[in-house]
């Protein structure tokens, strides 16, 4: 996977799988089995009950065929080669089951009813025993996305084709059905006009078009797309479609205040740098996962590239965080992690995994512990025990020299504010004075103590005195009434100090996400996903559809060689290493439908 950016926005692979049934070829009618055709009905439907929870409702276990003929506390639940008898047919007709407004579709009911009365018959033989939740099958694992991708067969009959281009253009037409080609080609003003909104979002100039429509040369549109790709708008037009995928937003989201987020465009400024760039695809992806990984420990100034680094780690500060305020709020933190975790499902798997945060999946073959396994890869990073608030989740870019920088022009700064105190001080002193004339002996002389007395060593009858003479307790904030010119001096002094300090060099930050230094927190199964329920310990892993049969991608607890764990870096580099069924596919299909 290191095809550059933006060449792959042009350079697509095709994956495509054509499929057809054993039934469609032979006319014979198709076999119904358990596996592949009821249970994800029973999966969409009834297993929240009958299935996924460790004590089945109604004694009822859908799980095995064994077990629906068994049955539960009312009996059998099917009897093969009867479905007008089976009591499963019986409820799920009368609207009774599954409980609430859902109901089974017709066309899945009917299906139900053929599987039973073909004998309710099993792809393979039934194993003895089976282990809590719902597994994986081989028929889900055989779903044609969790493949490893192959460079499809281009038919020589395609390729001798006159109007076929390109490899995609000979899978596309041999994809065909007989008969039908591909329509006429496209005027070479559209086709302008269509590379121009396509890459840049902008339409061609009257000039840019008749520069496009008067080169004669055979590669015209070559040079013409190497131009496109070469403009900075290319990549500002294309960062705004993966800024959606990623959930970039300006502010934090999750309630009402909706607190401005100052920072986040310097990951915006990373993803259209890295277009620009043409960046290739496997690195872009390991930087926004992993960033503050590759960069190392932290020491001194930052380095440009630790720098871009740690910018593209904004990736995983994207989700809406109701965390600001510091206070202790389990739900809210825990928000985070569940919307951090959708995000990076959905953009690079394709996968909504959130649904499993709280059961196994309803349609997708992920249990909930490959959710956990998930989570622990991100938990040292975002753990919600010890939370770090997006005020804690910044890193400062002064340098040394901007330290010092800013250090000489705030000593310039506190020399102007102890004339300023100096001269203050002296108005405070002429209007106290006077105050304090418009009272006798030895009221006068109690007054001036309890007013040069510290407000923290106060006494009670101090205090109770200057509360019956307000007129004596004089504060800068008043002092403008006492004597009025000094407010035009004491503003005078703030605008030579403001001006001044407007010297120091702006401390900008970067909104990241990092590992704390030697934390290793243990992740746990959240039973219906409540963190105030934690089960047993999950490992930090892959999802199992995509491991091998039998066994999970593990990825390392503590990797000793890093300043941090590196288990985002292990599921990075595992994701990147072109053996992913999923992460090409998933990128190939956003490329191509911002195309087509």
């Amino acid at each position: 996977m290191t095809t550059g950016l933006n060449r792959i926005c042009l350079i697509l692979p095709l994956l495509t799988a054509l499929a057809t049934t054993a039934s469609a070829e032979t006319g014979k009618p198709e076999q119904l089995t358990y596996e592949e055709h009821v249970r994800p009905i029973f999966r969409a439907h009834c297993y929240d009950c009958h299935g996924a929870t460790e004590e089945m409702k109604g004694g009822l276990d859908l799980r095995l065929v064994r077990f629906l003929i068994k049955g539960g506390d009312s009996g059998e639940s099917i009897i093969p080669g009867k479905p007008d008898e089976s009591y499963l047919i019986e409820r799920i007709e009368s609207g009774d089951m599954p409980p609430g407004n859902a109901r089974v579709p017709k066309e899945e009911i009917e299906i139900l009813k053929r599987w039973i009365a073909a004998g309710a018959k099993t792809a393979r033989p039934e194993p003895e025993s089976i282990s809590d939740g719902l597994g994986i099958t081989p028929e889900e694992r055989a779903y044609w996305a969790f493949q490893p991708i192959k460079r499809p067969e281009v038919s020589a009959e395609a390729k001798q084709n006159r109007r076929v281009r390109t490899p995609i253009d000979a899978l596309l037409l041999q994809a065909m059905p007989e008969g039908l080609t591909f329509s006429p080609d496209t005027d070479r003003r559209t086709l302008v006009k269509r590379a121009y909104f396509d890459l840049l979002g902008l339409p061609p100039s009257p000039a840019e078009m008749q520069k496009a429509l008067a080169d004669k040369s055979d590669d015209w549109y070559e040079k013409l797309l190497d131009e496109l790709l070469a403009s900075p708008q290319y990549g500002e037009r294309w960062a705004r479609h993966w800024l959606d995928v990623a959930g970039y937003a300006d502010s934090e989201g999750y309630t009402v205040k909706d607190d401005v987020r100052p920072w986040a465009w310097k990951y915006r400024d990373y993803v259209i740098k890295s277009l620009n760039e043409n960046k290739p695809f496997d690195q872009f992806i390991t930087e926004q996962l992993a960033g503050d990984e590759l960069a190392g420990k932290r020491e001194g100034d930052l380095t440009p590239r630790q720098i871009e680094l740690l910018a593209a780690t904004g990736f995983l500060r994207m989700a809406a965080d109701g965390t600001g305020s510091g206070s202790n709020n389990p739900e809210a933190r825990n928000q985070v992690i569940a919307d951090t975790m959708k995000i990076v499902g959905s953009s690079l798997l394709g996968l909504s995994v959130a649904c499993a945060q709280c059961h196994d999946h309803r349609y997708d073959p992920i249990p909930q512990s490959d959710y956990f396994a998930l989570r622990a890869i991100f938990e040292p990073t975002f753990d919600w025990q010890k939370w770090q608030t997006p005020q804690q989740r910044r890193i400062s870019l002064y340098t040394a020299a901007d330290r010092a920088a800013a250090a000489k022009v705030e000593e310039e700064a506190q020399k102007v504010l102890a004339e300023k105190n100096e001269v203050q001080a002296k108005y405070m002193a002429q209007a106290l004075e006077t105050e304090l004339k418009k009272y006798e002996s030895p009221l006068r002389e109690q007054l001036k103590a309890a007013y040069d007395t510290p407000q923290a060593k106060r006494t009670a009858e101090q205090n109770e005195l200057l509360k019956k003479h307000p007129s004596v307790n004089i504060t800068p904030g008043v002092l403008y009434q006492y004597i009025p010119k000094s407010r035009e001096e004491m503003q005078e002094f703030d605008k030579k100090i403001a001006e001044i300090r407007k010297q120091k060099p702006v401390e900008e930050f970067l909104r990241v996400a990092v590992e704390p230094a030697n934390h290793v927190p243990v992740t746990k199964l959240f039973h219906r996903g409540d963190y105030r329920q934690p089960k047993q310990e999950i490992k930090p892993g892959a999802l199992k559809v995509v491991s091998p049969p039998g066994q999970q991608q593990l990825f390392p607890d503590d990797d000793k060689s890093l300043p941090t764990t590196g288990r985002r870096l292990a599921f990075a580099r595992w994701l990147t290493n072109g053996q992913h069924p999923l992460v090409a596919r998933v990128l190939v299909n956003r490329i191509w439908m911002h195309h087509f």
